[in-house]
């Protein structure tokens, strides 16, 4: 039997650290799987494959070192794309992220990729996707990890990022096709996460984030973790501030991460452009504001103000928060 095939069906069945453990002790000790699950086998190769993925066995030579010396390490995983050959950092944060911290996320992503940086993270909503995008941008350096079958897109509206990843980039799942994104995979694919960064930068976070587990677990895997500061006022910044509180490293723009990285090469500052015009200039940089406290500051009633708020919204300009507060883009 072949030996990766032979890894997979004793992979399929385990579930959790303790699995994983379990049948790494068999794959070592070369037990013979069950006939049924080495057709199970066969037929998740076949899936995989027409939805463009190659099944690699933690024993492979190209299977990343980093990923293979984990304290739970994988059995294997399922590769669409390239593994990344290069300095990569890991950008992750809330999936209700800001409009200031999605702006963040793909900033530091496109410089990053541009520096030749290889961008990780877990094309979720929010800081997630917005990072991967940024990435695509500056390059295509980046790798999304999944926490779901090989032929299930998750969140299914980003089909697109997901194409455009695979081609560019790479894309990684511990799970084989046809499993769903349960909760319980998160935590355990943000373990591959942390594994594929050198630094792992926390942009968005609320104190129940799955952001904050990453930080954990890249510490507890010897990376480093480095936050981008937030506001006081925005549960969303405790995550961060918490950990700058504790020792990590703060991220003002994406120079600091390449510094940290030791990696060669230039990036822009987070502010690009000349002063600001008309109402802009009465926003501070990632400052969000009602339409009411604007009128106050600029000394103009709310009807006056309103034509050229809609305008700079369409023209990119201005972004609009949830709470329907705007903030300079």
């Amino acid at each position: 039997m072949d030996d990766s095939l032979w890894a997979l069906a004793w992979s399929l069945p385990a579930v959790g650290r303790r699995g994983r453990e379990e049948a790494r002790q068999r794959i070592e000790q070369r037990e013979s799987p069950k006939p049924e699950l080495v057709a199970q086998a066969q037929q998740a190769l076949a899936k995989a494959a027409r939805a463009g993925f190659t099944w690699y066995p933690a024993f492979e030579p190209s299977f990343p070192e980093t990923l293979r010396a984990l304290c739970d390490a994988p059995l294997g995983l399922f590769l669409k794309g390239r593994w990344p050959n290069g300095p990569t950092v890991a950008i992750v944060g809330s999936r209700r992220a800001s409009a200031y911290g999605k702006e963040v996320a793909r900033y530091l992503g496109r410089e990053l990729a541009q520096a030749g940086v290889w961008v990780v993270s877990g094309m979720a909503r929010g800081v997630d996707a917005a990072a991967h995008r940024g990435a695509l941008e500056g390059g295509g350096l980046t790798v999304a990890v999944w926490g779901s079958g090989c032929d299930r897109v998750y969140p299914p509206e980003h089909q697109d990022l997901a194409t455009a990843i695979g081609e560019q980039g790479g894309i990684v799942t511990e799970y084989p096709p046809g499993t769903p994104p349960r909760r319980e995979n998160f935590p355990e694919r943000n373990r591959l996460i942390a594994g594929l960064s050198q630094i792992l930068v926390v942009v968005e976070a609320d104190q129940r984030s799955g952001a904050l587990l990453s930080a954990k677990l890249a510490l507890e895997e010897g990376r480093e973790v480095m936050a981008v500061p937030g506001s006081v006022f925005s549960p969303l910044s405790a995550g961060p501030n918490a950990l700058l509180r504790a020792g990590a490293a703060p991220v003002l723009g994406a120079q600091d991460v390449l510094d940290a990285l030791g990696a060669k090469g230039a990036a822009k500052p987070p502010m690009v452009g000349g002063e600001p015009r008309g109402l802009l200039r009465f926003f501070a940089q990632g400052e969000a504001l009602t339409v009411d406290e604007l009128a106050a500051r600029c000394g103009k009633p709310v009807p006056e103000l309103l034509p050229e708020l809609t305008s700079l919204e369409l023209g990119g300009k201005l972004l609009r928060e949830p709470d329907g507060r705007f903030r300079r883009a």
